[in-house]
């Protein structure tokens, strides 16, 4: 593909002797005689490379790419690679070149062959460049994938030590999700609480299988023990240095708005928003899922429990969310298989 260069340069001669050079180079070349005519050149052509001449009159060079990277920013184009042709050796002028993104600088007159070599360098490192960030997101993406299903795998691990709540923490982490993308969350915010949301049982681990598996009412000793899970949850995934908000879901997942939940008994706006989300999409699926002790709750007392908790149990935005998604869920398929 021929790259497409524009020269700007207020010397006729200038310009026709970069055409010649560039154009036997085989770019394609668009020549200017102003910043102004760039500016609006640039608004309907793409440029992989601009050459700008620093003194011209009206608009200098550097004000020039000033107004450039400002429409670039304003309509989210990359920037376009800037080399400055200079008459003389002046080093402040560089060092302002510089400080505005100036990839280079050619001294006028130039060697027909130093323009050819320098035009072609930075090209081919802009190309490479992205070349290698472009593989860089790639990789990125893939290492994401793993990570993900790893986390998955773990879950599936945790649900596996309660014979009752199979799929568990992968409903809980979609329920999750979804409240927060209701809630206006960014995208990466949403991804980062569904992986809250699948982990937030993970100190359970720790918590024998004979306390959990229980049929009947738990002991205070027993019960204790339960307790025990948020914080052991949060110590297991406070040692991940790549997600330092991971710990947020499993340690305060059982707070309660009004202060009377644990580990740490926040209240209110102390409690971490990702936890105040789990919590209501947890107490959703734990209704919504077969115990030892009776089958799926009915979603009208579902519904009355989500009412009844919000603001006592539940943050009420969050639940108001929830009760949205239910009211939504006509056929009640928002439960366990």
């Amino acid at each position: 593909m021929e790259e497409r260069v524009v020269v700007v340069d207020d010397d006729a001669i200038i310009l026709r002797s970069a055409n010649t050079v560039l154009s036997e180079a085989g770019f394609k070349v668009t020549c200017l005689k102003s910043g102004r005519l760039l500016l609006d050149y640039v608004t309907k052509n793409p440029i992989d490379m601009l050459l700008l001449d620093i003194k011209m009159p009206e608009l200098d060079g550097f004000e020039t790419m000033r107004l450039l990277r400002e429409w670039e920013k304003e309509n989210g184009k990359k920037e376009i690679p800037v080399i400055f042709f200079t008459a003389n050796d002046d080093c402040a002028a560089e060092t302002v070149g510089l400080s505005l993104g100036a990839m280079d600088f050619i001294r006028k007159p130039f060697a027909a062959e130093v323009l050819t070599l320098r035009v072609r360098h930075l090209i081919d490192l802009i190309r490479l460049q992205r070349d290698l960030h472009a593989e860089v997101e790639r990789k990125t993406k893939e290492i994401e994938g793993m990570s993900l299903h790893v986390v998955q795998t773990l879950a599936d691990a945790i649900d596996a030590k309660d014979a009752y709540t199979k799929g568990h923490s992968g409903r809980v982490a979609e329920y999750s999700r979804e409240i927060a993308k209701r809630a206006g969350y960014s995208f990466e915010s949403q991804e980062e609480i569904y992986m809250m949301g699948l982990l937030h049982d993970v100190g359970k681990i720790g918590v024998p299988d004979a306390v959990i598996n229980k049929p009947g009412k738990l002991t205070d000793e027993e019960f204790e023990k339960i307790k025990t899970h948020p914080g052991r949850g949060a110590k297991i995934l406070q040692n991940i240095e790549e997600m330092p908000k991971l710990f947020i879901g499993a340690r305060w997942h059982h707070e309660r708005y009004d202060g009377r939940g644990y580990p740490d008994g926040l209240s209110g706006e102390e409690i971490p928003e990702e936890a105040r989300i789990i919590a209501v999409a947890d107490a959703y699926d734990a209704m919504t899922s077969n115990r030892s002790y009776r089958g799926v709750i009915s979603q009208d007392v579902v519904k009355e429990e989500l009412e009844k908790g919000a603001g006592t149990q539940f943050d009420p935005r969050f639940a108001a969310i929830m009760l949205e998604m239910i009211n939504e869920d006509v056929d009640y398929k928002l439960h366990e298989h």
